[in-house]
């Protein structure tokens, strides 16, 4: 592709982008999205590990609580103070990438997502990116939400073969250089990559801004390619290209930086018409090039730090922070030990069982730390995780049974001794028999056979 169709011919980054689409002088923004992807995709599993997520059982999204939570973990938060994107994103996308699934309303980490922590992340991101495509958890759209009528049936088209589309405008952008979003549009347009929204025309006419009548969408000139297509794309771009880190973002207020809107009945009462209309320019990363398939390797960004140990354990099992210590990290250490101060947090055989008791695996604490601290590890630490790894085999969950009361021990003893029944049962004490739920139906059809049943519990 020619440089010069996706880019403006000027010398220099300000130059180029200091004044494109800003009113009241608000401020510019330019987020370098692909470190901090790296740390926050850790950082989301480690909260999500912790159960501290939620999301609707319903809808799948993130709740209100959880994405305060996500953003006040973020690398740099997220891209606006008061508006979640990135916050709002990311539990989606472990959704979508079967790394995290609602148990309930809670979200917990599926045994992919426990592998994915130990994994490069740069990897785990490309899963994202290409299980999004096929297995988003949402219609983009939808966040749209001055655009109204979205819900009523048959009006707008399936989300999938959109998402492919704005990939694939995606992956023809050049890696590592600015590309202004309405110079994107205009590319699409012009090579036929048209996510389009409305099913046909008359799906148009039922969607609107304000008023349903004076205002649909369905009027000559009122709904634009920038209204629909291109405010679906900046959404696509915005919050899960940009939150992967596949594209750096410059990005400005949304409120008033489009006008595109305005002359649509009501539109001129509208700050904004989604919260993505800020977005100026992206730039295609190392990590989104990757992602998309167009580079079989990657390399992280920069100098790779290496032989940095920021933490101390010292012989009374407390682990004292020596260096900077990233949210990801914190979350680790607040999972297996109590802190007691800032910068110390203190384990013990407690922490430890704690830690146990919610899933998580006392060997990969070891590791951690290993790799974390200078210099070894205090034998204190590897004598006290044998301790309580010893005493946490010495229980085994079998799960869940029905519990069958015997008249007496004679009929329990019966039971128990019967050739096709003790295969099926457990004795507990003299007088009940433990039943799996699995085997409930074979234990019923053997106790006919011996002449004996367990009547059907009447409705109270």
């Amino acid at each position: 592709m020619a440089e010069q169709e996706w880019t403006r011919p000027t010398t220099s980054r300000a130059a180029e982008w200091g004044n494109v689409n800003q009113v009241d002088s608000s401020p510019e923004q330019v987020r370098l999205t692909e470190r901090e992807a790296l740390a926050n995709l850790r950082t989301v599993l480690e909260l999500c590990a912790a159960g501290e997520l939620r999301c609707s059982d319903k809808t799948s999204r993130p709740s209100a609580a959880t994405t305060r939570a996500i953003g006040e973990h973020l690398a740099n938060g997220d891209f606006y103070a008061d508006e979640p994107i990135a916050a709002f994103a990311w539990p989606l996308l472990l959704q979508a990438g079967g790394l995290a699934a609602l148990d309930g309303a809670r979200l917990r980490l599926t045994p992919k997502g426990r592998a994915a922590l130990g994994k490069p992340p740069a990897d785990t991101i490309r899963g994202l990116w290409q299980r999004w495509l096929t297995h988003a958890v949402i219609d983009e759209f939808s966040r749209v939400e001055e655009v109204k009528g979205q819900r009523i049936r048959n009006v707008l088209t399936a989300a999938k073969p959109r998402r492919r589309v704005v990939a694939e405008a995606l992956s023809t952008c050049p890696v590592d250089r600015w590309v202004d979003v309405d110079s994107l549009f205009a590319t699409m347009r012009r090579r036929g990559m048209n996510p389009t929204i409305a099913r046909n025309d008359v799906a148009l006419w039922k969607l609107y801004l304000v008023d349903p009548e004076y205002g649909s969408l369905g009027y000559a000139g009122h709904h634009d390619w920038e209204l629909l297509e291109g405010r679906y794309t900046l959404a696509v771009l915005f919050e899960y290209a940009g939150t992967l880190g596949l594209v750096d973002l410059d990005y400005v207020d949304p409120r008033g930086a489009r006008d595109d809107y305005v002359d649509n009945w009501g539109g001129d009462d509208l700050d904004a018409l989604s919260r993505y209309d800020g977005l100026v320019a992206i730039r295609l990363t190392a990590l989104g090039a990757h992602a998309l398939g167009l580079t079989d390797a990657y390399q992280p960004p920069g100098p790779v730090a290496t032989g940095a140990r920021p933490l101390k354990v010292l012989p009374n099992l407390d682990v004292v922070a020596t260096g900077e210590v990233g949210a990801a990290d914190r979350l680790v250490l607040s999972a297996y030990a109590g802190q007691t101060a800032d910068r110390v947090w203190a384990v013990s055989a407690a922490t430890l069982l704690a830690a146990l008791d919610t899933g998580r695996d006392l060997g990969e604490f070891v590791d951690f730390l290993t790799e974390r601290s200078a210099p070894d590890l205090p034998d204190a630490v590897r004598v006290l995780v044998e301790d309580v790894e010893r005493r946490s085999s010495q229980l085994t969950d079998l799960g869940h049974v029905r519990v069958i009361e015997c008249a007496d021990p004679a009929l329990a003893a019966l039971i128990t001794r019967d050739r096709a029944l003790r295969a099926l049962c457990r004795p507990i004490g003299d007088r009940h028999l433990a039943v799996r739920p699995d085997q409930e139906l074979k234990f019923r059809k053997a106790l006919l056979k011996l002449g004996h049943v367990i009547p059907a519990r009447r409705a109270t």
